[in-house]
């Protein structure tokens, strides 16, 4: 990015056209947005304003303060394979612009109506062109600063068709906003602001701090938990922000990647986070990523695709190998510990709610007194090696859940004498007698004929599963209101369909507000949860939902809520006698209480005479 000085455009000989692949296609106002901001960067832009409106349909402007077209060259900028970036084929050998193929702004004029206004340093005045459909329609001298504006409006009028193919607004302006975040992020020391139907969503300070613009773009929750490392070879670098372990998502989303400052995706780069992270996460957890990798421009192809977001690295192992060895290592050097708190030690009961008007007909929030957590608790306001505590915790549920599922079986296949209960066995679950829980999984259960086990888990997401269902289709909804409001951090991203979002938390019973730029306020919850299960969804919810999901389609929320029912109470939950009473009464309400709602058993049956028999007593 040094020497930052104009170099004439020129139309680039037919046999470099084609080995540059050509086949851009603005496929939807992203598109729009991301060549235009390559092209701010790449013109040395130390401050880039976009501003859209209607997701970027029907206006898109971007204007930044770069070197500007000079006069006699700014109409070849709307011409297909004009740029100032390369030269010859053998400029592809080592990219270090954003753009280079220069296709852009001629892709973008072809379907839409577009105004370049741009000056030079050394001109008096600047100049302004005006295209329509791929063809120039006026030109014109114009006062305006140093740099370049340009606007699209109308994008695909010509092109109706492609028009239809686009999502709604709400859709189309979350996909922006992920772009213009991430450019934000690669270039902190470029002050990028941007502006969503006359509201600025966010502006960066432009002073040259990651970590800033993450705190800025994401949130200071997310920020504040992330360890930074730097590392360098001779051939590669890399700064990044990291999570710690215990601090993980439910899936990729949080993974940002950038090689020489482009955004990219890259097969290689992910695996080497999970190589990193290997037996220190459990099974479906990821953690959070942003990677900032440089590697020499030689060594690197970003001519592989015209959106220029895969790449392709001359030593895949050793970049592979790089990225591993360096995360592993920051994790080696600051193993992050979680600090041990009642809110963190006791997930189902959280002090500070107002009961609501049906709190009769939902789980007690009275406390739940759990022996280990009480055990752990003793040290209130103390830290403790939760690292070593958890793994052995992991551990041995898997050897529990192994050794349960293995007896289970065994005691099935020899005797026969295992099966599982039906909607066509009747029995009354309020003669069952509660004996006691096995592995901390299975709650064990007897009456006048027979031994029951009950999985918790699959119980407790059958409950989860119908009173969200219950609720959500009630016009009336039970709420319990929050003695202190919980503020939830969110990325500008999710803010963006908040309307949608909040209507569709709310058909659940939650009482949420806006509450500034990147945050939500939690002031109600679902009568029937506790605050800790009511976080565990949301953050569900957030981590999960797409930005194209319809959050009205019944297929959609039956899906959205089966999923969220993971969060309930997990299997090593140890239940004190209250507890598993409480569990088994409002299993008892639902209409199926036979199987989860992923279709898993929630009981199995043994007969007195059949335990009889394998005494040899009948």
């Amino acid at each position: 990015m040094e020497n930052l000085v104009y170099r004439k455009i020129i139309e680039l000989p037919k046999e470099v056209a084609d080995k540059i692949a050509a086949g851009e296609v603005v496929d939807r106002p992203v598109s729009v947005v991301k060549e235009l901001m390559e092209n701010s960067i790449d013109a040395g832009a130390t401050s880039i304003v976009v501003e859209i409106r209607n997701g970027g349909k029907s206006y898109i402007r971007v204007t930044d303060n770069g070197s500007g077209i000079p006069k006699e060259d700014a109409g070849l900028a709307f011409k297909r394979h004009a740029t100032s970036k390369i030269r010859s084929a053998s400029d592809l050998d080592r990219i270090e612009s954003l753009g280079f193929r220069g296709e852009a702004l001629a892709s973008i004029a072809a379907v839409s109506k577009v105004e370049l206004i741009t000056k030079t340093a050394g001109e008096k005045s600047g100049i302004r062109i005006r295209a329509e459909g791929g063809e120039i329609r006026e030109t014109e001298d114009t006062g305006c600063p140093e740099g370049t504006t340009v606007i699209v409006a109308d994008l695909f009028f010509n092109t109706p068709a492609r028009l239809k193919f686009l999502k709604p607004d709400s859709t189309e302006s979350t996909l922006i906003i992920d772009v213009v975040s991430k450019m934000a992020l690669a270039y902190p020391d470029i002050k990028i602001r941007l502006i969503n139907n006359g509201n600025i969503l966010f502006s960066t300070a432009g002073k040259g701090d990651i970590y800033s613009s993450i705190l800025t773009i994401y949130s200071r929750e997310v920020g504040e938990k992330l360890i930074r490392l730097q590392e360098e070879t001779d051939s590669m670098s890399l700064e990044a922000f990291i999570s710690p372990p215990h601090h993980s998502k439910s899936n990729r989303k949080s993974q940002i990647f950038f090689v020489n400052g482009r955004y990219i995706n890259s097969r290689i780069i992910e695996n080497a986070v999970a190589d990193a992270y290997r037996e220190k996460l459990i099974e479906g957890r990821y953690p959070i990523a942003f990677l900032f990798l440089r590697v020499a421009p030689e060594k690197v192809d970003v001519n592989i695709h015209p959106n220029k977001r895969e790449v392709r690295f001359a030593e895949e192992q050793a970049v592979r190998e790089f990225v591993a060895e360096s995360i592993r290592g920051a994790l080696q050097r600051k193993e992050a510990i979680p600090e041990i708190t009642e809110r963190n030690l006791n997930p189902f009961r959280q002090p500070g709610f107002i009961s609501g008007a049906f709190v009769k007909d939902s789980i007690s929030p009275e406390p739940w007194n759990r022996a280990e957590n009480r055990e752990l608790s003793r040290g209130s306001g103390t830290q403790v090696d939760i690292k070593k505590l958890l793994y052995e915790q992991r551990m041995q549920e898997r050897e529990m859940q192994a050794a349960g599922s293995r007896q289970i079986n065994e005691s099935a296949e020899a005797y026969g004498t295992v099966e599982k209960t039906s909607g066509q066995h009747e029995f009354n679950m309020e003669d069952l007698k509660i004996i006691g829980s096995i592995f901390g999984t299975y709650i064990a259960a007897t009456d006048e004929d027979s031994f029951y086990l009950i999985d918790q888990h699959a119980a407790h997401e059958r409950i989860f599963y119908e009173q969200l269902m219950a609720q959500h289709q009630s016009e009336e909804k039970a709420q319990q209101l929050i003695l202190a409001p919980l503020v939830i951090n969110v990325s500008h991203t999710i803010k963006n369909d908040t309307a949608e979002l909040l209507d569709f938390l709310g058909n659940f019973g939650f009482q949420i507000e806006e509450f500034g730029p990147a945050a939500y306020l939690m002031k109600a919850v679902p009568v029937f949860m506790e605050l800790k299960e009511a976080e565990d969804f949301i953050d569900y919810i957030l981590d999960n939902i797409s930005e194209d999901a319809d959050l009205k389609d019944r297929r959609r929320i039956d899906a959205i809520i089966t999923n969220a029912c993971k969060k309930a109470v997990k299997a090593n939950d140890v239940l004190d006698q209250r507890e598993m009473e409480r569990l088994m009464a409002d299993l008892a309400k639902t209409k199926n209480p036979y199987s989860c709602p992923h279709g898993r058993p929630t009981f199995i049956r043994l007969t007195k005479y059949e335990i009889e028999k394998m005494f040899k007593r009948a």
